[in-house]
């Protein structure tokens, strides 16, 4: 009773973490209003998180190491917990998007170090059950957070989907306070490389901040852009030079040296883009341009939660018969397409039928990549090796949202500049149709008691929205186009991947790349 007691709190934490890197992304319009915020500066509210969780992800093994799992453990749930409370209590911008960032760093170890104790509470012939719970929990997380978040936002208002955080926090301290042990096996903690922490978090943080701010500042004729962007450019570099020097790196790059886990990373990389932006655009698509409200724009994403569970059972079951890792991430990322295409094809008269069965494609496609690209990482690995390369991919997946969302964010506003400078262009009191549009509107606020001059104003007014209006449509679906182009673009990388037994020298039987039973375990860094 003890044991599934805890196993349930646990999980519950992790998909708290999880359900949280989504549930802000049908608030954005909300915050944007009340907080007197650009949409731009609003996406900080994903990416810091995203950010935060990237620098953490890689180091949980160490901090459990150092501080004890028990105490590391609930430290961050009652950092996530205190940060969630202060989110709701924001008064700016900026004060939201700092507490956001601390609240990841706590939110690291709900996912990371939650798996390890799940997986411990299992026996060793029973780890199966335990990757199936943790790996349904990993999409029910991202997939409930818009539904849960838009019916908070609709019927209370958007601080309550931080504090909505706060009692399941405290019951989580309160428990795993008094069931929680330390692990039969505590490793012995390494001095801490804090260059590479340092370097890590100043070089992602430069980066980001330039992909953010870039488009807004005019790029590289604002100074401060030209500045972080060397700064990105040494610090990364050095990053990577000094994580290959030291004996006791943050990061392992060494594990790199597989060329099935440099590929599985760099399409991991991939498809944290197309996950994290997709889930960003769809709703900021159906609320700013549709009227969407927020309940409706979370329903969207339900029913693709439903396939994304089946999907994942159905691809651990043809892992373990024999299917190569490879034959199901391309299936995956062609579905994926396959909805970029379809959302990209929408209008403005476009309702909740028509978003259902392009995202059970995303939902399916994204579910049957997630573990094969997992079972692709460590298939060349060997067993001591396993847990670096995981935390390796589970960065690259966060790195890759948080990337995703900036680029897509510069994307949009290029793309609508363009396309509003068309649209204008073909506007011409020559043309009949324009001229009788706008004969129209101005009869139209005539008849509501305007005068002429001011009627005519206010018809130019409502030609420009709509100008406004299908240049944004327009951007979207050159945006979700750009995502597509991405997935298709990487699929060639796959021909690199080796497919055969493990090589020569390992033990008979370890990780082999087409059958592995735990398919699922190399999500979680544990």
């Amino acid at each position: 009773m003890r044991r599934t007691i805890l196993m349930i709190t646990v999980i519950a934490a992790a998909i708290m973490e999880l359900i949280d890197t989504s549930i802000v992304n049908v608030a954005l319009s909300y915050m944007s209003g009340n907080l007197g915020a650009t949409l731009e500066d609003t996406s900080w509210v994903i990416t810091a998180y995203a950010i935060a969780n990237v620098i953490i992800i890689p180091i949980t093994s160490f901090l459990a190491a150092q501080f004890g799992r028990r105490n590391y453990y609930i430290g961050s749930v009652i950092m996530f917990t205190v940060f969630s409370f202060l989110c709701g209590q924001a008064t700016s911008i900026w004060m939201l998007v700092a507490c956001r960032f601390f609240q990841g760093i706590g939110g690291g170890a709900l996912l990371s170090v939650s798996a390890a104790i799940v997986y411990e509470l299992f026996p060793k012939e029973k780890q199966n059950v335990a990757s199936a719970l943790f790996g349904i929990g990993i999409f029910v997380g991202p997939t409930i957070g818009p539904t849960l978040g838009g019916f908070i936002t609709e019927h209370y208002s958007w601080p309550w989907i931080f504090y909505i955080n706060v009692p399941i926090g405290l019951a989580v301290v309160l428990i795993c306070s008094r069931l929680l042990g330390e692990p039969p096996f505590r490793p012995t903690p390494g001095r801490i490389d804090w260059t590479g922490i340092s370097l890590l978090a100043i070089g992602v943080g430069s980066l980001q901040t330039v992909l953010e701010r870039g488009e807004t500042d005019d790029w590289f004729s604002a100074a401060y852009i030209v500045i972080l962007t060397v700064v990105a450019i040494l610090c990364l570099s050095f990053f990577i030079y000094w994580e290959l020097k030291i004996k006791s790196p943050v990061v392992n790059l060494r594990v790199l040296k597989s060329k099935n886990l440099s590929i599985a990373a760099l399409l991991t990389f991939v498809s944290g883009i197309g996950l994290f932006s997709s889930v960003y655009l769809t709703p900021v698509y159906a609320q700013r341009l549709l009227g969407f409200t927020p309940t409706q724009t979370g329903l969207l994403l339900l029913p693709g939660s439903l396939f994304a569970i089946a999907g994942l059972i159905l691809t651990a079951r043809l892992l373990q018969r024999g299917v190569p890792p490879v034959v199901m991430i391309t299936t995956g990322m062609l579905l994926f397409v396959l909805f970029t295409w379809q959302i990209a094809g929408l209008d403005l008269d476009a309702g909740n039928g028509d978003f259902y069965i392009p995202l059970i494609y995303r939902a399916i496609g994204i579910a049957i990549i997630t573990v094969p690209l997992s079972t692709l990482a460590v298939s060349g690995l060997e067993p001591k090796d396993i847990p670096q390369g995981t935390a390796l991919n589970n960065m690259m997946r966060q790195l890759g949202g948080s990337f995703g969302i900036a680029i897509i964010n510069t994307y949009l506003t290029r793309r609508n500049a363009i396309h509003r400078t068309d649209l204008v262009a073909h506007i011409t009191l020559s043309d009949p149709q324009v001229t009788d549009r706008l004969a129209g509107y101005t009869q139209y606020f005539i008849g509501k008691g305007a005068t002429a001059l001011d009627a005519r104003h206010q018809a130019l007014g409502l030609l420009d929205a709509g100008v406004v209006r299908q240049s944004n449509a327009l951007s979207f679906g050159d945006a979700y186009l750009l995502l597509g182009a991405i997935f298709l673009g990487s699929l060639p990388f796959l021909l690199l991947a080796r497919q055969g037994r493990p090589q020569a020298g390992r033990p008979k039987g370890h990780h082999r790349p087409r059958q592995m039973p735990k398919a699922s375990v190399p999500l979680l860094d544990h």
